[in-house]
């Protein structure tokens, strides 16, 4: 239960620093923190909470990251779908938090997008659904390659979370004006919500697109990597 707490909050801290960025903070005037700060504040978010509870449940906050960490053979299957509820509901109770602090604000309007992952008229660059589909997919798989490797037992030690964080700051920078950057359902889900009609609608891509990239990296580092005995 501890682990699954811990995922939770995580989570919560990944939606509500990531999303909360992005909401508040990126376009306010003459200071606003920009794309780049919106790819660094999640970065920050998953390097923060990497040292914080990454002893406790692993700090994955994410349920493509813990489906591919179970098919790379590095988390048992019996907890899939408990780390997952808890990461999914972390995202939903964040993204209360964030609705309940923005729309302090005059003018605030949930059809601005309150951070929702899209494609085709609600991608921030306009960019095609196959467009939105190799993104997701190939930066998740990217992502589990950096996560499977920088956590192996012959890397540096202490050094994952850092590699972690700032891989998911690159992915922001690569692929916000694509889709608004998902690779992680919880995150999608937890703002779609409050958002619904298209954010849902649209919700599909962002569950499928980042678990079936979360998968290709399984195999690809299970195929590139050291053998399971040496994990």
């Amino acid at each position: 239960m501890k682990a699954y707490g811990a995922e939770f909050f995580g989570t919560f801290w990944l939606v509500l620093g990531g999303c909360g960025s992005a909401v508040i903070s990126a376009a306010f005037p003459n200071v606003g923190i920009g794309l780049l700060g919106v790819a660094l504040a999640f970065g920050l978010t998953v390097l923060t909470m990497a040292f914080a509870i990454g002893h406790i449940s692993g700090c994955h906050l994410n349920p493509a990251v813990s489906i591919g960490l179970c098919v790379g053979g590095r988390f048992p299957a019996q907890k899939l779908v408990p780390y997952i509820l808890a990461q999914v509901l972390g995202g939903i109770a964040a993204g209360g938090v964030l609705y309940l602090i923005a729309s302090g604000k005059p003018g605030f309007d949930l059809a601005a997008g309150f951070a929702s992952n899209g494609y085709g008229p609600h991608s921030p660059g306009g960019y095609s659904l196959n467009a939105a589909i190799v993104t997701e997919v190939v930066m998740t798989m990217m992502f589990l390659i950096v996560i499977l490797g920088s956590t192996h037992k012959n890397a540096p030690a202490g050094f994952a979370p850092i590699a972690i964080g700032l891989c998911l700051t690159l992915i922001h920078l690569i692929s916000i004006p694509v889709t608004n950057t998902s690779v992680n359902p919880a995150r999608s889900t937890g703002v779609a919500v409050y958002v619904g009609g298209w954010a849902i609608q649209q919700l599909w891509l962002f569950w499928i697109a980042p678990i079936t990239g979360a998968l290709l990296g399984a195999l690809v580092f299970r195929g590139i990597g050291p053998n399971r005995s040496e994990s």
